[in-house]
């Protein structure tokens, strides 16, 4: 009789848990639909949003956020763009890209740029494409330049008893290299890489924040500033955060500041609600099974 009570319980307790599991796939289900359906109703409506880019940490080139920020070219209800930025910087590349995709979104909305904690480097190159930028007084930014590192370690090889080769197509195919120093030729070649890719560097900040050429290489020393620095220099606008940026675009460019702001995200609605499922199964997983049955999940202990 005790056996046959005990998987009467068992069964009621599978049954719950089948019950929320369905219970939470239908939700979130709707959840999607709804969030998909009130995106689609904002522009007949005439509500519109402002959209917000996060740009943070390490800046690289991705195709699909390019395709992000032109996508709202085409998007009536998405009235302008606040690129929010905390970055040290990145790729070339990577900041070319995200420039180069701000500067064609500015041609249809308006795109302004915060700088939060740090905006340096590839972070300062986006902010340049922006039409106006805001700076935190702390904010470390500038560092207007290319950087290429590297290492020869030949010497400790050669004390640890090995030797290494390479057969190359030409003098410069291995260069820089690891495993030997440097030559004259090597440098001389990739001081011109990086020369090339400082003066487009410079183009960007004398374009973006129409300042003399003399002024930005005076500056594009490689040196960083703070944001009151970058004030003074005409590095960047004013100061302020996402509050004055709202404000400036109200006044100036007739987005009201009570406008919903939704960031602007790279996945698809399948990923998305791929991932809000996942996200919610581990939710129940965590707190309807660790929270109810606790150990018990792991060791169910005789009767």
């Amino acid at each position: 009789m005790a056996l046959e009570t005990d998987l009467l319980i068992d069964r009621r307790r599978l049954k719950r848990r089948l019950a929320l599991w369905r219970g939470a796939a239908v939700l979130l289900l709707l959840a999607g639909v709804l969030a998909v359906g009130l995106q689609r109703l904002d522009a007949p409506f005439g509500r519109g949003h402002v959209m917000r880019l996060e740009v943070d940490g390490f800046i690289s080139d991705d195709r699909k956020l390019a395709e992000a920020i032109g996508h709202l070219a085409k998007d009536d209800s998405a009235k302008a763009l606040i690129v929010s930025i905390d970055s040290p910087g990145g790729s070339v590349g990577g900041g070319e890209m995200l420039h180069a995709a701000l500067l064609r979104l500015r041609e249809t909305k308006p795109v302004v740029a915060v700088m939060r904690g740090t905006a340096a480097s590839a972070g300062y190159m986006t902010a340049v494409a922006a039409e106006r930028i805001w700076a935190r007084d702390s904010t470390v930014t500038g560092s207007i330049g290319v950087l290429l590192q590297t290492f020869d370690g030949s010497e400790l090889l050669g004390r640890l008893g090995l030797r290494t080769d390479a057969i190359v197509s030409g003098p410069l195919k291995a260069q820089p290299s690891p495993f030997q120093p440097l030559s004259s030729e090597g440098r001389a070649a990739l001081q011109g890489v990086i020369g090339d890719m400082y003066d487009q560097f410079v183009g960007m900040v004398v374009a973006g924040r129409r300042l003399p050429e003399a002024k930005v290489r005076a500056l594009a020393d490689g040196r960083v500033f703070t944001g009151r620095q970058a004030l003074a220099e005409g590095l960047v606008d004013a100061i302020g955060g996402e509050h004055e940026a709202r404000a400036w675009l109200a006044a100036e460019k007739q987005v009201p500041e009570n406008l919903p702001v939704r960031d602007l995200e790279t996945r698809g609605t399948a990923e998305k609600l791929l991932g809000a499922t996942w996200n919610g199964a581990m939710k129940i997983l965590v707190s309807e099974w660790l929270g109810v049955d606790g150990i018990r999940l792991l060791w169910q202990p005789s009767r």
